[in-house]
């Protein structure tokens, strides 16, 4: 149930790029770190090269491309090998989608307490102790 923000800059534009890194971000997220898709958000919003400053020039003047990422977990649900897998993963393939990367490229694996991250209306906590007791999450919400 992670939810994704992406940023990009790049200066390669087709009309499916938003969607190829939401299917790439999507698929790497499920792949690596095991969360399931069907409660994957992921927010894609691409930024000016020309706007984007890294090692104090812009991105278009380097003719490179850039991204941040990040990624809200519940706390604990990945290892240290897992998150840096990922980071890896997405910059080699975040790289064949918008080109050569700066190395200034980031991306945040925000690792939230269960009790104050959820979705639907109910913590990652109450989920999973629902789980544990096989009872229903929204029962115990009441």
């Amino acid at each position: 149930m992670p939810l994704i923000t992406v940023t990009y800059a790049t200066s390669r534009q087709t009309p499916s790029l938003k969607s190829d890194i939401a299917a790439a971000v999507s698929e790497l997220t499920a792949t690596i770190l095991h969360k399931d898709p069907k409660v994957t958000a992921i927010i894609v919003k691409s930024a000016d090269a020309a706007g984007w400053f890294a090692g104090g020039k812009s991105l278009s003047e380097q003719h490179l491309a850039s991204y941040w990422l990040d990624i809200h977990v519940s706390e604990g649900t990945n290892t240290k090998d897992e998150k840096a897998a990922y980071l890896a993963a997405l910059f080699q393939r975040m790289g064949e989608l918008l080109g050569p990367l700066h190395e200034e490229t980031y991306a945040h694996v925000d690792e939230v307490k269960g009790d104050a991250y959820g979705f639907g209306g109910l913590t990652q906590e109450r989920r999973y102790i629902a789980g544990k007791l096989e009872v229903s999450p929204r029962k115990q919400a009441a």
